[in-house]
């Protein structure tokens, strides 16, 4: 079997076997190709390759000015790959053992203030007709559950026609977790909902979506959310730049633990696997932090 052949059932296995995101699986895929792309030009492949030149691959990512973030998730495919093949032992190898990992500095996520967080919601509100309604509802959803965007745009119109006190979201994996709504988010709903039907494809009245569009998918898409969220940005006096359907589910993460949330909790209502992803967010919350140890540590009292 060629090295295009091991990719395939690589991703096969990953979509199988660990129930992986399409998402996660197109990003293994780009990344796999890549590295038989540059193989390919020095007469090898995956299924060949030594480790003197997996070591030039990655030494090449650099060269490119590859991002030390997106080099670090090559080596990642590159060495996942190379295990499972180990397994299904079609090598007696692993070329990429030997290869450091790019060294890769965890970024701070980018903070919006509550208040700043509100002018966005009254912006989007105040556009025109249907298109305030539901852009002000899904800012007021993203930020009040911590959705990531493809949550978000994936909302069935059922989990929400009941209006319900939280809503249970598929989120990467496929692990279902319960993300909470409170009552300026219901209301938004509410009022969206009154006017969903002007969104309505043509012709299509069963249209499943919580936010359907004339899109080919049927719904509003991540990138036109994204857009609409700059427009709400800059609308509010906030520069665009600073704004993300990414950084109001960073706001929900740091405006609870400023309000003195667990960090457990916040782990949980985030779907992070791994409490280390969420405790990025406890920078922001670090003058309060100090202040309970001051004020309720035993040996800080005395």
């Amino acid at each position: 079997m060629s090295g295009a052949g091991w990719i395939e059932a690589f991703l096969e296995m990953m979509a199988g076997e660990r129930a992986s995101a399409r998402n996660t699986l197109t990003a293994y895929g780009k990344d796999l190709a890549d590295a038989q792309a540059f193989l390919k030009g020095r007469g090898v492949d995956l299924s060949n390759a030594g480790a003197e030149q997996i070591e030039a691959y990655f030494a090449a990512l650099s060269d490119r000015g590859m991002s030390p973030a997106t080099a670090a998730r090559r080596r990642s495919a590159v060495r996942q790959f190379y295990r499972f093949v180990l397994g299904e032992g079609w090598r007696a190898d692993d070329p990429s053992r030997r290869v450091d990992a790019p060294k890769k500095g965890r970024p701070l996520p980018k903070v919006l203030s509550r208040s700043e967080v509100d002018a966005i919601i009254g912006a989007a509100g105040a556009r025109d007709g249907g298109q305030g309604l539901r852009l002000a509802c899904m800012v007021e959803l993203a930020y009040a559950s911590g959705l990531r965007i493809s949550e978000l745009t994936a909302l069935p119109l059922s989990v929400l026609a009941r209006d319900p006190a939280y809503l249970i979201v598929k989120g990467k994996g496929g692990k279902e977790r319960l993300a909470p709504l409170n009552d300026a988010a219901r209301a938004a709903v509410k009022a969206y909902l009154e006017i969903r039907k002007d969104f309505l494809p043509k012709g299509d009245a069963a249209n499943p979506w919580l936010f359907p569009s004339r899109s080919k998918a049927g719904r509003l898409t991540p990138r036109r959310f994204a857009q609409l969220l700059d427009e709400a940005a800059a609308d509010a006096g906030i520069d665009p730049a600073r704004v993300s359907p990414h950084v109001l589910r960073h706001a929900f993460a740091t405006h609870l633990l400023e309000g003195g949330a667990d960090l457990r909790v916040v782990q949980k209502l985030l779907g992070h696997a791994d409490i280390a992803t969420t405790q990025i967010y406890t920078h922001v919350a670090g003058e309060r932090l100090r202040e309970v140890v001051r004020s309720k540590h035993p040996l800080a009292k005395k």
